[in-house]
């Protein structure tokens, strides 16, 4: 029987156990026990048997979440970590080679960012950055030495999004791998497998947590590729606890209607904010006057649960707005079920110098709004009374 990927994200578990358990055990164990002698000698002498050995290796519970997330995101395999930016540093320690060269959007989170400008030169990769308004420039940035290609859309903290199976075609073109962060939107709104990325990666830690509890990264796709990721984490210890696995694979139980409530609301936000005296503009997918509204509606199911705006004052009204607010979050998570702002000018991106900051669209006084499941005329009273008062 094929099942929808909201059935699927309920229905897939580890095989029940002789207590006969409807809910998933908990495999909180650091090590598996052998039948003999010889079946140990074996697990460690072939990577390809499918055993338990150690957590650091692999777990029930945490096979669990990646066979979850595989399945939604439409790809072959997977692989967890213990944080979002393992997943990263992971995926470019796996596939890059002293002297190899990438190709990333300028747009992406400020610690990936700083992998890219601060550590990888250190171990002799090149990175270059392109403009994703400007998709086009993409194709004169790459060089022979050019192995991946690394994109978020939508972007952290901007919202640009990029055409993925325009990206998709250069990288087919030049044999680059194309790895795509799909945190802000989710499998429950994008499937970047589907429009050609080779590897998706995911801080599990927001939308997939959904409640702020636990951190946790993820990366799936091809399994010859999740297979060289597996020795990596293997061998370097950047695994996912089987704790956190098992709250992360439980959330994603409710992550279709948690994420169609974030994007209902957050769409409605976005309409009664347009317009508003002390905002110079507002952002989200799906509204026609985001700059690639049409791509978001080709690609996404919807808006996803986050937005932005530009406060009129800048900084100093960016702080302001913060300390007014009396219902919503003051903190660097998102992808909660409680509604969040940050001025990531002052915070997430603070280390980026103020051309770094104006290069990936992090003006002075925009604010990063995550969307929650309150009643959206609560969330929408405590921003308007903020807003009055900066």
């Amino acid at each position: 029987m094929s099942l929808h990927p909201e059935t699927r994200a309920i229905r897939i578990q580890t095989d029940r156990t002789n207590e006969k358990e409807h809910s998933t055990p908990l495999f909180l164990t650091s090590s598996f026990v052998y039948d003999s002698a010889e079946d140990m000698a074996a697990a460690f002498a072939d990577d390809t048997l499918d055993v338990n050995i150690y957590s650091r290796f692999s777990n029930p519970t945490v096979d669990e979440f990646i066979t979850k997330i595989a399945a939604l995101e439409n790809a072959e395999d997977g692989i967890a970590t213990g944080t979002g930016m393992a997943a990263v540093f992971s995926t470019f320690m796996t596939f890059l080679s002293k002297g190899d060269h990438i190709v990333s959007a300028s747009a992406v989170f400020g610690s990936t960012h700083t992998i890219l400008t601060k550590y990888l030169p250190k171990w002799g990769f090149e990175s270059s950055y392109f403009d994703m308004n400007k998709p086009e420039t993409i194709e004169s940035l790459i060089k022979p030495n050019t192995k991946l290609l690394y994109v978020e859309t939508p972007s952290n903290p901007g919202l640009d999004i990029i055409d993925l199976s325009y990206v998709a075609a250069i990288c087919k073109k030049h044999n680059i791998l194309f790895v795509v962060d799909n945190c802000f939107a989710t499998p429950a709104v994008q499937q970047p497998i589907n429009f050609g990325a080779d590897l998706v990666l995911h801080s599990a830690t927001k939308f997939i947590d959904g409640q702020g509890r636990v951190l946790g990264g993820v990366v799936v796709g091809k399994k010859e590729l999740i297979q060289q990721l597996y020795l990596f984490v293997r061998n370097t210890g950047p695994s996912m606890s089987p704790f956190n696995a098992w709250v992360l694979t439980k959330s994603l139980e409710t992550l279709y209607v948690r994420m169609e409530k974030h994007a209902s609301n957050a769409l409605e936000l976005a309409n009664r904010l347009q317009n508003h005296p002390k905002l110079s503009w507002i952002k989200y997918p799906f509204l026609p006057s985001h700059p690639q509204h049409e791509i978001a509606k080709k690609q996404m199911s919807n808006g996803g649960g986050i937005l932005t705006f530009e406060l009129k004052g800048g900084i100093d009204s960016g702080r302001k707005f913060l300390n007014s607010l009396s219902l919503l979050s003051m903190t660097n998570n998102l992808g909660d079920s409680r509604s969040i702002a940050s001025h990531p000018a002052s915070t997430t991106h603070s280390k980026l110098s103020d051309a770094e900051r104006a290069g990936v669209g992090i003006t002075p006084g925009l604010i990063r709004i995550s969307v929650g499941l309150e009643h959206i005329d609560d969330i929408t009273d405590d921003i308007l009374q903020a807003l009055a008062r900066c």
